[in-house]
């Protein structure tokens, strides 16, 4: 059974799927420029079927198009509202954990593009948030004022070769803040442009469980 709504407590249009057994992970799933909450519930499956899944749907529009951030242009994005908008979803989770019942140590970040890039600024400014994370087509989106510890965080990058949206500095800069921060970092890149391939679907779920 899923829900999908929006109250005065949460905040934001989403959906929750809950787990099919009491010690799965949760998927934060966070999808791209023009997606919603239903974008990605079935890449989440395909990467963890026993996961609840909290999918919510992004507050800023862009000509009509729901983001969770603002960006100026392409490729350059509004920190203040990123930073604004990074503690707003950080508390969206935290509050759907107790709505719910899932346990907050365990969220996954599962993030493509635009939300993939909220979930390294979670990583970076809000990273209680998330127990390990898994971006596709994903950049540093700030330089956080202080060093986050990430010590016993994991994370998996996905990065194309051919993408024209995400430059591969960006891709290479977030890993190795993640990685100064003391986060272990999977790197992993596909002769691909900005959408996703099957291969890369199925290393995040290896990664995932292993």
């Amino acid at each position: 059974m899923s829900t999908r709504q929006i109250d005065s407590e949460l905040g934001f249009i989403h959906r929750f799927i809950p787990a099919k057994r009491d010690d799965a992970n949760t998927l934060l799933a966070l999808h791209g420029t023009g997606g919603d909450e239903d974008d990605l519930l079935s890449l989440a499956r395909m990467i963890d079927g026993e996961a609840a899944i909290l999918s919510p749907r992004g507050k800023v529009l862009e000509n009509g198009m729901p983001r969770f951030f603002r960006r100026l242009a392409e490729g350059v994005f509004d920190v203040e509202d990123l930073r604004f908008r990074t503690a707003e979803l950080a508390d969206f989770v935290s509050a759907a954990s107790k709505k719910y019942g899932f346990d907050s140590r365990s969220v996954v970040g599962l993030g493509y593009s635009n939300g993939a890039n909220i979930g390294a600024s979670l990583l970076l400014l809000r990273p209680a948030t998330l127990e390990r994370a898994i971006l596709f087509r994903t950049m540093l989106p700030l330089k956080p004022e202080k060093k986050p510890d990430l010590s016993g965080k994991k994370v998996f990058i996905s990065a194309g070769r051919s993408d024209s949206m995400i430059p591969r500095e960006g891709a290479i800069a977030l890993q190795k803040m993640l990685e100064d921060a003391g986060a272990q970092v999977t790197m992993n890149w596909e002769d691909s442009t900005h959408s996703l391939v099957s291969v890369e679907v199925r290393k995040a779920k290896e990664w995932l469980h292993n």
